[in-house]
């Protein structure tokens, strides 16, 4: 009988001594999945931590126009000031050559300087505080190692009462929540990387979401917002009229986010700088976990429903018709007499999401600016499109950008040339 007791026991402690192992590699994968892909980790240190600043596009903000790479001097312009981005290069006297991996560590996890005082949330840490420390560690490492550049850069140029910086404890009181980022154990690995991705290092909420009077983020749906310091709108993540991907593939979303271009859309605008100088230095890897986490983003509640359109009043048909004369004119050879476009070089204007979203402005500047996608690797010869400022009036920038959202089945609000002029503002 002790004999059987015995082997009885012996099954059940193997059982849970099993079960504990396989928990602890799968907690571990997990894990591991939040700090490295398959194919960083085939990396050196140094290189490790140059890919996680390109992922983080960290020389997008610290580098002026013109300027030395990671010197600062970068100009973001809000409604509370302007913000002048830090020099991060190793130098001693204007940089970061005195910090150590502590200091570096307070900036990104808890938003403080090197002396102790607090950042303003134009640098996302309120993001940046979900990165691993040994992340942190490895961008730090990878900074040290760049030429230190001597760069004194100017002072923020902060409004009243913005600029009293005490004021910043009851901001981070309301709206911070420091820690590193925690993995769903309901999720898999890879759902997990491109959580941590996304809302991490690649601080994608800076951009993608609405924004309180003070600044701060009102939900953490990236439900879309006015990007801040440039006059351009980010599109919502999470409504499938806007830029949600939760009807597309795996696959399209990876091509988007690595050349810029797929099948369905094309990037331009400031997300096309970011995929210029961030997102297409992806691993396939991170690319397919991004993805796969922004695939799985929730819908939106604040889908609209179908309408039927009323016929048109004779004053809006005469309206729309100027825009087509100018469409014809301009725009038909590339967009085709149907909106149709060309795959993979000119985008269809029909049934297109970004043409009729309930925001204007992307289209607007577009049509001012010109259209163009990022030069990438997968993508090193895009297809662009010339700007009209200075070819077309703002009256009929308004008339042919309303024909486009209200022709071949598109249904969108008219646009004025008060909504152009106010288009134009921002230097981005």
């Amino acid at each position: 009988m002790m004999q059987v007791r015995r082997a009885i026991f012996g099954v059940w402690r193997n059982a849970f001594l099993f079960l504990g192992y396989m928990l602890t590699m799968l907690f571990a994968a997990n894990v591991m999945a939040v700090n490295a892909s398959t194919e960083e980790t085939s990396l050196s240190g140094q290189q490790r931590g140059e890919y996680l600043v390109r992922v983080g596009n960290c020389l997008g903000c610290h580098t002026a126009k013109g300027g030395q790479p990671f010197a600062g001097g970068y100009r973001l312009s809000t409604s509370f000031g302007t913000f002048v981005t830090p020099n991060i290069t190793p130098d001693k006297e204007t940089g970061i050559g005195l910090w150590s991996e502590e200091d570096f560590w307070k900036a990104m996890h808890e938003g403080k300087s090197r002396d102790g005082r607090l950042l303003y949330p134009a640098f996302p840490y309120t993001d940046y505080t979900k990165v691993t420390r040994e992340d942190a560690s490895l961008i730090f490492a990878y900074l040290q190692s760049i030429p230190a550049v001597s760069q004194v850069n100017p002072s923020h140029e902060i409004r009243f009462p913005y600029n009293y910086r005490p004021l910043l404890y009851i901001w981070r009181t309301l709206f911070f929540k420091q820690g590193v980022y925690e993995p769903d154990q309901s999720r898999s690995a890879k759902w997990n990387r491109g959580a941590y991705l996304v809302q991490g290092l690649g601080h994608c909420n800076a951009c993608h979401i609405a924004r309180n009077v003070l600044g701060a983020s009102q939900d953490e749906t990236m439900a879309g917002g006015q990007i801040m310091g440039s006059n351009w709108y980010a599109p919502s993540l999470t409504s499938r009229r806007e830029a949600g991907g939760m009807d597309w593939t795996i696959e399209e979303i990876v091509a988007l986010l690595s050349s810029g271009v797929s099948r369905r859309a094309m990037m331009s605008g400031p997300m096309a700088t970011v995929v210029r100088q961030s997102l297409q230095y992806l691993s396939q890897d991170d690319a397919r976990a991004m993805a796969i986490y922004l695939k799985s983003l929730p819908e939106s509640n604040n889908v609209q429903p179908e309408v039927n359109y009323p016929p048109m009043p004779d004053n809006v048909r005469r309206y729309l018709a100027q825009g087509e004369k100018i469409y014809v004119k301009y725009c038909q050879d590339c967009h085709g007499i149907s909106g149709q476009g060309a795959p993979g070089i000119y985008p269809a204007l029909a049934d297109n999401r970004s043409v009729i979203m309930v925001i204007p402005t992307n289209v607007i500047r577009t049509v001012l600016n010109g259209g163009y996608p990022p030069t990438t690797r997968a993508n090193s010869r895009p297809y662009g499109m010339p700007p009209f400022q200075q070819v077309i009036r703002d009256e009929e920038v308004a008339q042919v950008v309303s024909f486009i959202r209200n022709a071949w089945g598109n249904h969108g609000s008219l646009v004025s040339a008060v909504d152009v002029g106010q288009s134009r503002e921002g230097s981005h």
